[in-house]
């Protein structure tokens, strides 16, 4: 099922946009919607060295996803053994705990860190952020010939979806249409850090895709960064309004982990 919605841009009025993880008031960013067809990609061949994206299915263990110990202890390990047989990496590695979010009709939607969908078309990585934490996360002594960043985006609630994920195919993203952030985490009680990340000014030339209808047992998996210049290079993604969504669906619960995988020459 092929929909048209709304895509919130980045307007190029801000030389420097800068947004919040959780106080999205102190966010400097000016947005322009746009709205986009949104290709229903069952439908399409999309591989992760093509278009960037490809959906799969995966069970998990985790009976709960919304058990952060479960998550850690379980899951991180299951994501692992899925981007390792996906990439034959040399080493895959999981480092960030997996990110709960819930649609605004959720009253849990804002109360946890980070947990609100990501209403603005971006990338969570810039070029340099990307090559930053790879070499931090390198064996020592040994040289990085390769090296990937990964989001693996599946849904907890049952469809349909009121706020479902669209993905940009990387072939059809310009340079141009990338614009360098700052990605600020402000959770309460903690001191502020950031890293440079990306939002994404409109094109017309982009050719947005969803998965309609996701169950827990599916798992879109993205490129947010690929060093290897041959292969898809990183893909868009923000949260829509699914307008084929009846008012009575219950909100979109999703877990987000995110991966690197890491090949020595």
């Amino acid at each position: 099922m092929d929909v048209t919605a709304p895509i919130a841009y980045a307007a190029r009025s801000i030389e420097r946009p800068r947004y919040h993880a959780n106080d999205t008031r102190r966010d400097v960013l000016e947005i322009a919607a746009h709205p986009m067809h949104i290709a229903d990609a069952r439908g399409l061949d999309a591989t992760l060295d093509g278009a960037g994206f490809t959906l799969l299915q995966h069970r998990s263990s985790v009976a709960d996803f919304t058990d952060q110990a479960a998550v850690n202890s379980v899951h991180r390990a299951e994501i692992v053994a899925l981007i390792q047989n996906l990439s034959n990496a040399d080493q895959v590695l999981v480092n960030s705990p997996g990110i709960l979010r819930f649609s605004e009709k959720s009253p849990q939607s804002g109360r946890l860190n980070n947990s609100r969908p990501a209403r603005f078309a971006h990338v969570d990585i810039s070029d340099a952020t990307a090559l930053g934490f790879a070499q931090r996360a390198a064996t020592a002594g040994k040289a990085l010939a390769r090296f990937v960043h990964y989001n693996v985006w599946r849904v907890i609630s049952p469809p349909p979806q009121d706020v479902p994920l669209a993905v940009c195919d990387a072939r059809s993203v310009q340079a141009a249409d990338l614009i360098l952030a700052d990605a600020i985490f402000d959770s309460p009680g903690q001191p502020e850090w950031s890293f440079e990340g990306i939002v994404v000014a409109y094109s017309a030339a982009h050719r947005w895709c969803w998965f309609p209808g996701m169950t827990r047992a599916e798992a879109i998996v993205f490129k947010t960064h690929d060093s290897d210049p041959a292969r898809a290079h990183c893909v868009p993604h923000v949260a829509f309004d699914n307008p084929l969504c009846p008012p009575d669906a219950p909100p979109r619960i999703s877990l987000e982990m995110r991966a690197l995988a890491l090949w020595y020459g």
